[in-house]
Formats: structure tokens, C-alpha cells, sequence
């Protein structure tokens, strides 16, 4: 028996998901690494890795399962060396977050989580809804920078 409220999720993520890969698609490797000209932006390195490793964390703390490695303070500093490695490394994360929401298991939204480095509790239900919130938030910078980055050649 499905969730309603998981395949909403799904619908959403994969939306968003699809977002991230279109604005790195046949980016050569200066796009993935142009900053555009505004405090704390982000080149589109930057926001791919960043929202992929986000996602996964919280879509990980939504469905109950372990918890994967991360190093956010990284994810900031990180470069492009190769365009296809960045849309590898996308696509394979986007499939790790799909299979996250793919789970049989039911989904408890008021099941609680807390963050073993500050010992901030959330629901599995917020963490759901921050993951998607957050991932849409990432994607159309990337879309806005993608966008930024063309107007910028012409």
C-alpha cells in the first residue's frame, strides 16, 4: 500500500531533481565554475553538490534510515574538475534519493529525530518537507545562475 503523502513527495522531488541536471546539462566546465556577480552566490558546482548531499540527509532522516556521511562545510569549496563526473555524481545521488522515498515501509510523519550534534528534534514529516522545500530552493538558483551564465556569454 503506498502513501499519499510520500508520492507527493516523489512527484515533487523528481520536478525538482530534474531541475538541478537541466541546469547542468552540456554546462562546459567554466559554467559549472562562474560565480555570478552577487554576495554569497553560488557557482553551479556549488549548488549541484550541495542540494544533492542536503537532500540525501534529509530525506535519510524522513524515512528512518541510517544516516549517510557528510561534510557540509565541503560541499561549499566544492570544484568541477570534469562536467560529466558533476552530472554523474548527480544523477547517481538523485537516484539514491528516489530509492529513499521507494521504501515499503510505512511512513510515520510525526516519528521524531534528533540531531546528535546540536540536539534539535524534528519530525520525520518536517524533514520530508524540509528536504523538498530546500532541494526546489537550490534547483532554481541553479536554473537562475544556469540562466545568468548564458546571458553572460552573449
Amino acid at each position: 500500500m503506498s502513501d499519499a503523502t510520500i508520492e507527493a513527495a516523489a512527484d515533487l522531488l523528481n520536478d525538482s531533481l530534474e531541475a538541478v541536471s537541466t541546469a547542468i546539462t552540456d554546462a562546459p566546465l567554466e559554467a559549472l565554475a562562474w560565480r555570478p556577480p552577487a554576495e554569497d552566490a553560488n557557482p553551479l558546482v556549488v549548488l549541484a553538490v550541495h542540494a544533492m548531499h542536503s537532500t540525501r540527509w534529509w530525506l535519510s532522516v524522513a524515512t528512518g534510515v541510517s544516516m549517510p556521511e557528510r561534510d557540509r562545510p565541503s560541499e561549499f569549496r566544492a570544484t568541477a574538475g570534469d562536467p560529466d563526473e558533476l552530472r554523474s555524481f548527480v544523477e547517481r545521488m538523485s537516484e539514491e534519493c528516489r530509492g529513499l522515498l521507494a521504501s515499503s515501509e510505512r511512513f510515520d510523519s510525526a516519528a521524531t529525530w534528533t540531531s546528535p550534534t546540536d540536539g534539535e528534534v524534528v519530525t520525520r514529516g518536517w524533514a520530508l518537507l524540509h528536504a523538498i522545500e530546500h532541494l526546489r530552493e537550490h534547483a532554481a538558483q541553479a536554473l537562475l545562475t544556469r540562466q545568468l551564465w548564458n546571458a553572460h556569454q552573449d
